[in-house]
């Protein structure tokens, strides 16, 4: 072959006719196999680093010697002292060599032997490569460059010029600072920015910036081939302030480092609370319910106005809490629980999770009703509050009931949510008692009842009638004869429509305390939900017998008509 032979695609042969594995075989040095069942074999000479191989779009750098099978030599670009370089997966190569190299690493040599129909075919290669002709590759995989098709639709293309550290990639909610610059195809610059910030979901400059980011780590460089669907369209773009126009249809080449980001998370699920890290914190642990924190925070209003100020100022002592108690809002207790020490982040706090409807005065300004409010808090230090499987069955009991305390006096506040949290942690204390002694296990399971009971009045209150059902149903196969347990549990039912099941708890529970004034209530209510659903019954059933009873006479009626027809048709 001549410099220019290139080894080119045979014509009319396309790759996705092959059926071919998509791994690479574990081979040994010296051993031989086939790959697909084309007849494509591969011989390993020399084992290649690591574990990766090259995929469909990257651009890899080979050397290699081509032969017949007689041994006569046709190219060879070591002879060339130039190594080839072509895109894998792309036809411009014959098809034995896109599926071959896809099974090497870096620095791997390996002689393929390429059958006619993944070579050159009946037609050959005129005039060193005879028709129908199998030919051999010893080839060496020098190096390649990673190239993503990034949305899998040959839209968005990224060639990676320098990798990134560790492993994460931004996320929609994350702000990444960028450098970027946005060629024409002729190399005209149509845009250039240093040190650039936006939301990743808001994007910027055009639709590829935000989809190429979420890709990349800290600290990579790519160059970015973009179609006109994740450029500029079918309109293109004129020129505006420093950045130029760009053609209808046109595609782009942008270089794109991404510097760093700062990530931002919801903390709560109704995205709420938000927390930008500013400074990322040590280590892996945060702190838990009931850890006392120590912080330094900036409280401010939207318009800047700052209410709140502890722990900045040299000597200042710095603001100590306790998690999950109510010392603070309720979206910087959240907050803070999702902080490492050393932490900085900035929190924005919707009125819900912060003063309510209600004006609030702090230390320095006041907060007026359904206000925003934004933290700036350092996470300093923290110690958490001791687990259930780092306490002796003592402590479990002594942690479940001091927690099952604290539910009864939210509960009495009307705070159910934050009692029923209470209640569950209790159960979680002293949820597995098998080691516990029999005098143990007797206080475990007064607290169990007493705490699932409550938990389930907490549940009644929030509506959540399925999860009522469960807790007393808990309690039923501790205690069968738990009087609050099957009152409960009928009033869920109730709710749920489960008549039948409400009744026969209710006249359980009347059985076991017959001068129980509110069971005899609730037995009233069932009673006449039974009336109203049995007179809907009726209703339903009643209504449809009567249609059904003037569609019969309609039926005999039209039968009449059918033998009246029939008679005439006759005569």
């Amino acid at each position: 072959m001549d410099e220019d032979f290139d080894i080119p695609a045979a014509d009319g042969m396309m790759n996705d006719d092959l059926d071919l594995p998509d791994e690479a075989p574990i081979m040994k040095v010296g051993e031989e196999k086939e790959i697909g069942n084309q007849g494509l074999k591969k011989k390993l000479v020399k084992e290649g680093e690591g574990w990766e191989n090259p995929e469909s779009g990257d651009e890899v750098e080979v050397h290699y010697t081509g032969t017949l099978l007689d041994g006569t030599q046709f190219d060879s670009s070591r002879e060339r002292v130039t190594p080839f370089k072509f895109t894998l997966g792309q036809g411009q190569v014959i098809k034995g060599w896109d599926e071959g190299i896809k099974t090497m690493k870096k620095g791997e040599n390996a002689i393929f032997t390429i059958p006619p129909q993944l070579a050159y075919g009946e037609s050959g290669s005129p005039p060193t490569i005879p028709p129908n002709a199998t030919l051999q590759f010893d080839v060496e995989l020098l190096s390649w460059t990673s190239v993503k098709d990034i949305c899998k639709d040959g839209g968005l293309f990224k060639k990676i010029l320098t990798e990134g550290e560790k492993w994460e990639n931004p996320k929609d909610l994350d702000e990444v600072l960028v450098n970027y610059e946005a060629k024409l195809e002729d190399g005209t610059v149509v845009a250039k920015a240093d040190s650039k910030e936006f939301t990743v979901k808001n994007g910027h400059f055009c639709p590829a910036l935000a989809k190429a980011v979420k890709t990349m780590k800290k600290g990579e460089k790519v160059l970015l081939t973009v179609k006109p669907q994740y450029g500029f369209g079918e309109k293109g773009k004129p020129a505006a302030g420093v950045e130029g126009a760009v053609p209808p249809n046109a595609t782009l080449q942008i270089t794109l480092e991404l510097i760093s980001w700062k990530t931002v998370t919801e903390v709560t699920d109704d995205k709420k609370v938000i927390k930008k890290i500013l400074k990322e914190g040590e280590g892996y642990e945060r702190p838990n319910e009931g850890a006392v924190v120590k912080v330094k925070l900036i409280g401010k209003l939207q318009d800047g106005t700052v209410f709140s100020k502890k722990g900045q100022t040299e000597g200042e002592e710095l603001f100590e809490f306790k998690t999950d108690e109510e010392q603070v809002i309720d979206g910087l207790d959240k907050a803070v629980m999702t902080m490492k020490k050393g932490e900085v982040a900035l929190l924005t706090i919707a009125p819900e999770y912060a003063f309510g409807s209600s004006e609030s005065k702090q230390e320095l300004a006041v907060v007026p009703p359904n206000s925003t409010v934004y933290y700036e808090v350092e996470m300093v230090s923290f110690i958490k509050d001791k687990e259930s499987w780092d306490m002796n069955t003592p402590e479990k009991i002594e942690a479940a009931g001091k927690k099952k305390e604290e539910g009864n006096v939210l509960f009495k506040a009307g705070k159910y949510v934050k009692a029923s949290k209470r209640y569950e942690k209790a159960v979680k204390y002293i949820d597995y008692d098998t080691s516990f002694s029999e005098e143990e296990k007797k206080q475990a399971k007064a607290l169990k009842v007493a705490c699932n009971l409550n938990d389930a009045a907490c549940k009644l209150k929030l509506k959540d009638y399925k999860q009522t059902e469960k807790l007393c149903t808990k309690v039923l196969e501790l205690e069968s004869s738990n009087v609050k347990a099957l009152y409960r549990r009928a009033q869920a039912y109730i709710h749920l429509a489960d008549l039948d099941l409400a009744e026969f708890d209710i006249k359980k529970a009347l059985e076991l305390d017959p001068d129980n004034r509110e069971i005899k209530m609730e037995y009233k209510v069932l009673k006449e939900k039974i009336k109203e659903y049995n007179k809907k019954e009726a209703k339903f059933y009643g209504n449809m017998f009567a249609k059904m009873n003037k569609v019969e006479p309609a039926n005999k009626s039209g039968a009449k008509e059918a033998a009246a027809v029939s008679i005439d048709s006759k005569a």
